[in-house]
């Protein structure tokens, strides 16, 4: 099978060069254009060092180089494939027809995010200059207050360009290509993404409503390196810790204190479920990002992130060596938000908003014999017997959901519903379309 599917590639000569360099600059330019698409082949090592009259070493460093670059992942008799979301601007996006309601962003619903324009008009932000104070102060004081009250230590804290941009500058710190990181399943395809372009191994372990689970973890715990865990709103399931699943998981990491453990808090206040932790005793290495792009805003781009002194200062240490810090203007507006209590007040409508929201499609699923879950969050995971019949069913009746292929890896299909602006109202339409036969709907039109 895979050189059957290799064979457009090597016909086509989207593969060229001599050296290792040229051949994987070949792959990367082929992929930019979108010639060669995510999840396609590439011809097996051999064939393709014939091809181009090479050494089947050099073609190996090739794959070795594009792997490390995050762009193929190798799967043993499946052989190399360009990986699902390479780190390179493709031509390729999803296209929404017009018309229909888009529940793929995983999007915030605007009416429930703050009026940026006042707040910016109350910080007046001040020119910054080079030497100055890489990190507002007043920032942290207050992120230090959320943290503490959350039972998170706020003794060593550090302003990033959002959630990502923390996990990746964490795992920069410690780790190094070919450590495997445990991720959920399923989970964030962004996460994912990330640990291949950074060269690591990811190591998917099942999750329930309450977040890793105990067993998978520790049954995993000797071959890792690290653990990224979603402490509520795990995206796509909407899986939320409790206080017992987050003391059963301590008691697994306490066999392994050298694990790097990194919470992604990227909902914050609009989870819709108190705030819980794995961090603290015995951990020596940890990090909790939290962001306030879901709470405040996506175009912020900045989160507070706690963790063990050595990871923040190793974290500090390279961001003074890219991009210096995290503009002033941004944390500035941050600090007037947070401070406004009208703020405070349409956060807390927020959660409780999307909390209904999330209920009334869920229920109306129900009521219709499809299990789905989504505890906490923006989104709603609904397990299918077929995600492409799903999504097509749905897009025929005028709404746009996620396939859940690009967030699961072992667990089963299902398809992710985005409710940020998902009215309750419309929860019964859509579920009906969604568990109305196709040819029931033909026959109605």
């Amino acid at each position: 099978m895979t050189g059957i599917s290799s064979v457009p590639a090597l016909i086509t000569g989207l593969i060229t060069g001599t050296r290792a360099g040229e051949i994987s600059r070949s792959v990367e330019k082929a992929v930019r254009s979108g010639a060669l698409a995510p999840g396609e082949s590439l011809p097996p090592v051999r064939r393709l060092a014939e091809h181009l009259g090479v050494s089947p070493t050099t073609v190996a460093a090739a794959y070795r180089d594009l792997q490390i670059r995050g762009l193929v992942t190798a799967s043993g008799r499946r052989g190399t494939r360009i990986t699902p979301s390479p780190p390179v601007a493709s031509r390729a996006a999803d296209i929404i027809p017009p018309g229909t309601r888009d529940l793929t962003s995983g999007n915030p619903d605007p009416e429930l995010l703050p009026d940026l324009s006042q707040a910016l008009a109350r910080a007046r932000p001040r020119q910054r200059l080079y030497g100055e104070a890489t990190n507002n102060p007043e920032l942290l004081d207050l992120a230090a207050r959320q943290f503490a009250r959350d039972g998170i230590s706020p003794d060593f804290m550090i302003v990033v360009g959002g959630a990502l941009d923390g996990i990746e500058r964490s795992l920069m710190a410690h780790l190094r290509p070919g450590d495997r990181v445990a991720m959920e399943d399923p989970g964030y395809s962004a996460v994912h993404d990330l640990l291949l372009a950074l060269g690591l191994v990811p190591e998917p372990l099942p999750i329930d409503d309450l977040g890793l689970l105990p067993d998978a973890l520790e049954g995993a715990l000797r071959r890792l390196a690290a653990v990224i865990i979603t402490p509520r709103a795990q995206n796509p399931m909407g899986a939320a810790l409790d206080d017992e699943r987050a003391r059963d998981l301590r008691e697994v990491l306490a066999d392994g204190p050298d694990l790097l453990v990194i919470e992604d808090d990227h909902a914050g206040p609009v989870a819709g479920v108190p705030a819980g932790t794995i961090t603290g005793e015995p951990l020596e290495r940890w990090a909790t990002v939290r962001s306030v792009s879901k709470s405040l805003g996506p175009d912020l781009r900045l989160a507070v992130m706690a963790g063990d002194p050595v990871t923040i200062s190793r974290v500090e240490g390279r961001q003074r060596l890219g991009a210096g810090w995290v503009s002033h203007v941004l944390q500035d507006l941050v600090v007037e938000l947070w401070r406004d209590r009208s703020v405070q007040s349409l956060l807390d409508r927020a959660a409780a908003v999307y909390g209904r929201r999330r209920r009334a499609l869920i229920d109306a699923l129900r009521e219709r014999g499809l299990p789905a879950q989504g505890r906490s969050g923006l989104t709603v995971w609904v397990p299918v017997p077929d995600e492409g019949a799903a999504v097509r069913r749905l897009m025929d009746a005028g709404w746009a959901v996620s396939a859940g292929q690009r967030f699961r890896f072992r667990s089963g299909p299902a398809i992710r519903i985005s409710v940020g602006a998902l009215d309750p109202s419309d929860a019964v339409r859509l579920a009906g379309a969604l568990t109305q036969p196709r040819e029931s709907r033909t026959r109605s039109a």
